[in-house]
Formats: C-alpha cells, structure tokens, sequence
C-alpha cells in the first residue's frame, strides 16, 4: 500500500508518505509546496488520507475556516487523478490510536510512539538518532499528527502500515 497522510493547518500542512510499512519521506511544508508536490512522483497512484475538521458547537477563529478551505483543495487536487481521498476525523484518530476522545496530542504522539519498535538510539528509539535512526526518524511536529491520521486509515481498510520487529 502507498499511502499519503495529511494535517493540514491554515498555512502548512504535515504530511507522510509510506509505501508498506516503510516511512519514505515526511515533513511539515507551506500549503501552497503540498499543492505542488502533489503533481509529483509518489503522489499520483497513491492513496491519501486528509485529516478534518469538524464542529463541536463551539466559537472557531479564521484559521479554522482557512484549514478547511485546504482540506478542500486538497481533496479536489487529488480527485484529479481519479482517487478521493479519505477525511478522516481528529475524534477517530484519538479514539483509534488513545481509546478516547479526550486524548491530547502528546497522548496520541505517545500511543504512536508504542507503536513502533525501539531500534534506534537516544533518548527515544522509535525516533532514534542521525547516526542511529529508528523507524520515526524525522517525523516530527505536524508530520506525527499525519502520521497519526494515516495510522487510523490504514486500520479502517485493514492494513497494517506499523513495522513488525524480526525475533532472530
């Protein structure tokens, strides 16, 4: 499965890309360079899933509306390469990944964390170092909140996107 995850914000948007179980690239970049790199390779025959917004019944500000604008022209984006992404809801994500809808994002970052397998170095092997890195090295701010969206996704259509760590 090649799959492309997005958090998109009001003026950048975190995304990953894996194909299988492998992390190729992420990263936290301007709406405007998602919107053109969504014409280049490893974006077109992929799958994608967008994180959305949605309402609780409280008073939001113009980022919120601004996010949603780039929810839409993402999604209208990748509509022309004949594959509608998935919106996937915040409340899934803290429910799949935390068990509750209450969840923080250093909850959720967490659950992610005990995902993966500690095979790299430092204070965090999941993460791990430059010279020792782990299967999350360089996901990071916005792209982990991608991650995390990518994560539901993949559980919803049955795929399991997480490395299983070999016993020799």
């Amino acid at each position: 499965m090649r799959l492309i995850a997005l958090d998109p914000g009001p003026k950048e948007t975190g995304y990953v890309m894996i194909r299988d179980t492998t992390i190729i690239k992420s990263g936290v970049e301007d709406n405007l360079r998602i919107y053109d790199l969504m014409n280049g390779a490893g974006w077109i025959d992929a799958t994608c899933a967008i994180e959305m917004i949605s309402s609780y019944g409280m008073a939001v500000g113009a980022e919120v509306f601004e996010t949603c604008v780039w929810v839409g022209r993402f999604q209208e984006h990748f509509k022309s390469f004949d594959t509608l992404p998935t919106l996937v809801y915040r409340r899934d994500v803290k429910i799949h990944l935390c068990g509750t809808s209450r969840a923080k994002d250093t909850n959720v970052r967490q659950a992610i964390l005990d995902l993966y397998p500690r095979i790299g170095e430092g204070a965090t092997p999941q993460i791990g170092t430059k010279k020792h890195p782990g299967p999350l090295y360089g996901v990071k701010s916005h792209a982990m909140a991608a991650l995390a969206v990518a994560l539901t996704y993949a559980h919803s259509v049955g795929e399991n996107i997480v490395p299983k760590l070999e016993v020799l």
